[in-house]
């Protein structure tokens, strides 16, 4: 096969699918606002001829590939050298060496590299012997293991239960009322709670994104990791509550008082819809014109931006996860695992779940509706105490009586399930929400010590039973599962005081 020309003449420059300017002698390749290669890591494991091949075939993926693609090579090939500094690179001895170090959990990396190493002998580029081609080709390799996380039910990696999911949207959302959270932390969270969207997909919104059509309310997201399609080229509208867009309108209003103040100047009215939602405000480059800049990705945020807010939320919020006592973690991938479950237990199908998830096939969404991880068929009393002090559900302060709560001299504040008061809300603010059953996960909540919380979880419980025996939905029957335990751990604080009353 004859050599390219390129092989004798360095190519300058060239630009990634992306639309990034690329120096192909440059120590590092820019690719995206989230990709960056350390290029020049490889030289010291090639010689010259194969270093210059080497970029010359990795150029190609990252003029036609995405940049996960093109950096997910790099690191393959990269532990590959690394593994078998011993032996030539790319020889027969040299890869059988680097299988033998692998399992059937990391054999995926071999696989990675047989798709570069066949698309470098195709391009004509030296280095690749023919038998190493044979060799590759006789080689039946497993890829990249999927769906443990999900069908294990990790409790650090996998779906978040209803009661880790609906303590984690409450404590945001309290959070952010009360300025313990940042606007931009708050929206992420919730965005990807409610859509399980991919960062990518989080941070390359616009303004004009937001779309409103009568009483709906919907975000375009662009599609991600599909072949042979640049940044913000497909998109996948995505139906949201109100309360969410309305969140995300606040944040675009900031976005505009961002860059009217950076600029100092009015923002021209037809570019304002073309403003990243999430901007990257340090890329802002006030020399040059604002609509070249809104082109391509560089003034968005980038996708580390959103693992790290994720992890700034977790530690603010700290809510306890029933099934291991320790603060839940969050990350973006938990709250795709966690709408693919559910949409599985709801006797969804591949398909629908692959739409749900924005996937182009079900070839991932099998993990799904495989070996579905079930939901706790009945919490009865016993188990909710046992697990009541666990989960941590109760957010308020149990008080001897309503004289000693605060507002405990306003009428007003009492709390009450119908026939008796249960306790006093400390809050001087409005609130919508039903008493008493969303009281007991509320912080201004202040049951008191006599108040009849016994019954209300005996209430509580036998509703769950008869919905559950009526419906035949553990989805429905277990909505107030988290509420159970909240009423559950006043119960058992109550007997403890009335324990230590009664041996003192």
């Amino acid at each position: 096969m004859s050599k390219p020309v390129a092989q004798s003449i360095a190519i300058e420059e060239f630009y990634s699918r992306e639309g990034y300017r690329v120096r192909f002698d440059d120590m590092r390749w820019k690719l995206s606002k989230d990709i960056d290669i350390p290029i020049s890591a490889l030289a010291a494991n090639l010689s010259a001829e194969m270093y210059l091949s080497f970029r010359h075939v990795l150029a190609f993926f990252a003029k036609t590939g995405s940049p996960a693609h093109a950096v997910n090579i790099f690191y393959s090939g990269k532990h590959y050298l690394e593994s078998t500094a011993g032996h030539p690179p790319f020889s027969v001895e040299s890869l059988i060496s680097f299988r033998s170090t692998l399992n059937d959990k990391t054999e995926y990396r071999l696989a990675t590299l047989r798709g570069f190493i066949r698309q470098w002998a195709a391009l004509g580029y030296v280095g690749i012997p023919s038998e190493i081609l044979n060799l590759l080709e006789k080689w039946t390799l497993k890829g990249n293991e999927k769906g443990y996380a999900v069908q294990s039910m990790c409790p650090d990696r996998g779906p978040l239960t209803d009661i880790e999911m609906e303590g984690v949207v409450a404590a945001v959302v309290s959070a952010y009322s009360e300025n313990r959270l940042k606007l931009v932390d708050a929206c992420y969270s919730m965005t990807l709670a409610m859509t399980g969207r991919r960062p990518v997909q989080v941070t390359g919104l616009k303004l004009k994104d937001l779309i409103r059509q009568a009483d709906n309310y919907f975000i375009n997201f662009p599609r991600a990791k599909q072949r042979n399609q640049s940044w913000r080229t497909t998109f996948n509208k995505f139906a949201v509550v109100e309360d969410l867009w309305l969140l995300l309108q606040h944040q675009a209003f900031a976005v505009r008082q961002l860059f009217t103040n950076r600029l100092a100047t009015k923002i021209p009215d037809e570019l304002v819809p073309e403003l990243p939602l999430f901007p990257a405000l340090e890329a802002l480059n006030d020399d040059s014109e604002l609509k070249d800049q809104l082109r391509g990705d560089r003034l968005h945020a980038s996708s580390a931006s959103v693992t790290e807010a994720m992890d700034r939320v977790a530690k603010i919020i700290s809510v306890i996860s029933e099934r291991t006592g320790l603060p839940v973690h969050l990350n973006p991938t938990r709250f795709r695992y966690t709408l693919g479950t559910n949409l599985a237990r709801e006797g969804k199908g591949e398909f629908v779940i692959a739409e749900a998830l924005d996937h182009s096939d079900i070839q991932n969404a099998g993990v799904y509706v495989r070996n579905i991880p079930e939901i706790v068929e009945r919490i009865d009393k016993a188990v909710a105490l046992q697990l009541a002090p666990i989960a941590q559900a109760f957010q308020g302060v149990l008080v001897v009586s309503e004289r000693d709560a605060r507002r405990g001299s306003d009428p007003d504040s009492r709390i009450s399930n119908g026939v008796v008061n249960l306790g006093t809300c400390g809050s001087y603010g409005f609130c919508g929400a039903l008493a008493p059953i969303a009281c007991y996960t509320c912080n201004h909540f202040q049951p008191w010590l006599d108040g009849p919380h016994e019954a209300v979880l005996d209430g509580l419980i036998y509703e769950r039973d008869r919905v559950l025996e009526k419906t035949e939905d553990r989805k429905i029957a277990s909505v107030n599962d988290r509420l159970i335990l909240a009423v559950s751990d006043v119960v058992n604080r109550c007997n403890a005081i009335r324990g230590e009353g009664a041996r003192g």
